[in-house]
């Protein structure tokens, strides 16, 4: 049974002893890969302008290319995953038209402090990448509806993503979340994946989310006391993913609530059936 596992992240250390003649042929190396990338960039930048859509996925990017600007009022969808950009420029929050950014395995580890400028955001996909946190402003993005963080360095669930009215599904899996808010009440979402975390209670408040359906709790570090009457009983979760934990599921079923809680996975497994 996994619990409370540290997660390894590969680092990149640059060789003891490196000559100034290896660091000039890597850097020549580098320039000839950026002007490769730079006339499939062309084409890209091109096609983008007649769709509103951008791909710029497996260029060896490590920085978002200026030319991008000059789409900042068409720009609908922007895919710039599997490079190596750590951060955006400021000028990334004019995509005013923005609707769909994905970012994933990029080594991104930071967003712009006025990220949340981006209003028009529905779906944000940043996973396996290096983010300790979003900022503050992520408030902000009152059309957000599907958030896909797994695979960062979180510690804590975030707080701005508390109230967002329009965000249906988070996926905050496989960081090293330790703790929720004491007050999950205004939680909006459906469903809620925090599987491969290092959670150890859930807050009564998780029973007053009355829109969540879906809670995924695998191989976090929960004692089988976290499954309060209150979150059994009367909570709207008709699934509950909990292997894995430090209790078998045995004695989850024979929790105080089970009984509510399985009328509630009844009747929606009906629903769908």
């Amino acid at each position: 049974m996994l619990c409370c596992r540290k997660k390894k992240r590969e680092r990149e250390e640059k060789p003891a002893g490196r000559s100034e003649a290896s660091d000039s042929r890597e850097s020549v190396s580098s320039s000839s890969r950026w002007i490769m990338g730079n006339s499939n960039l062309k084409q890209h930048i091109e096609t983008a302008q007649k769709t509103g859509a951008c791909q710029l996925r497996h260029l060896s990017l490590k920085e978002v290319p200026e030319e991008l600007q000059k789409l900042s009022k068409n720009l609908r969808t922007v895919d710039l995953s599997d490079n190596r950009i750590p951060h955006l420029p400021p000028w990334f929050v004019t995509f005013a038209s923005l609707k769909n950014l994905t970012i994933n395995n990029s080594r991104l580890a930071s967003l712009p402090e006025d990220f949340g400028q981006l209003k028009k955001l529905e779906v944000v996909s940043l996973c396996s990448n290096s983010l300790t946190s979003i900022p503050r402003s992520f408030a902000n993005l009152s059309h957000l509806k599907t958030l896909a963080l797994s695979g960062n360095r979180l510690t804590a669930f975030p707080k701005e993503l508390l109230n967002l009215q329009q965000l249906d599904s988070i996926d905050l899996s496989q960081n090293a979340i330790t703790e929720l808010p004491q007050d999950m009440s205004g939680l909006q979402a459906t469903e809620l994946n925090l599987n491969q975390n290092q959670v150890s209670l859930l807050p009564n408040t998780i029973a007053q989310c009355q829109r969540l359906k879906v809670l995924r709790l695998e191989e976090n570090c929960l004692d089988i006391s976290a499954f309060t009457p209150e979150i059994m009983k009367t909570s709207k979760i008709s699934l509950f993913a909990v292997e894995g934990n430090m209790f078998g599921m045995k004695a989850f079923n024979q929790l105080d609530g089970y009984d509510e809680y399985m009328e509630r996975y009844t009747a929606t497994k009906k629903k769908f059936n």
